[in-house]
């Protein structure tokens, strides 16, 4: 099994990807947080350190390498799809979930979570317009390279958790 979940920031692909691997007997991997880990700072600070095409460098590099990983649950970065090398990565596989959410409720989840805040770059700046701005300029992206999307709005994990399960149940092997 290899599936990667893809989405702006708030749609709940990290809490999904974490309760989802167990299920499937796979590694979880969340694409920015082993970022971080590797270069040792937080995405925000990469963003300052090297400009956002250095980090969407390090972020296509990290993709292509985890894709290589027979069995994966993978969280990808909101923007990943805004390069088409990784879309062109993403839609080898079989399974990509495309999670999305309505901007208002991406910005009041953004806000309520302190570790985003804290270590992503800020898209707080610019409020729920940005949001709204952000998730118009990608949804033809992500749309383009999923093979399935669910719509996170009025749905908690454990409700988003089992209609991936359905799905997946219903899918062919998703080798």
């Amino acid at each position: 099994m290899r599936l990667a979940l893809i989405g702006p920031r708030g749609s709940g692909k990290t809490a999904l990807g974490r309760r989802l691997a167990p299920h499937l007997g796979c590694p979880f991997v969340d694409a920015d947080e082993e970022l971080q880990r590797r270069v040792g700072c937080s995405i925000a600070d990469l963003f300052e350190r090297e400009g956002e095409a250095g980090f969407r460098d390090r972020e296509s590099a990290l993709l292509a390498e985890l894709l290589q990983q027979p069995r994966l649950v993978l969280s990808t970065g909101g923007g990943v799809v805004l390069r088409e090398s990784n879309r062109q990565r993403l839609a080898t596989l079989p399974c990509v979930i495309w999670l999305h959410a309505q901007p208002a409720v991406l910005w009041q989840r953004i806000q309520a979570d302190p570790h985003s805040a804290a270590s992503r770059p800020n898209l707080s700046g610019g409020g729920l317009a940005e949001v709204e701005q952000v998730v118009a300029t990608r949804q033809p992206l992500y749309a383009a390279v999923a093979t399935h999307q669910i719509d996170t709005t009025c749905l908690s994990t454990d409700e988003v958790l089992a209609a991936v399960l359905a799905l997946l149940a219903k899918m062919p092997s998703a080798s």
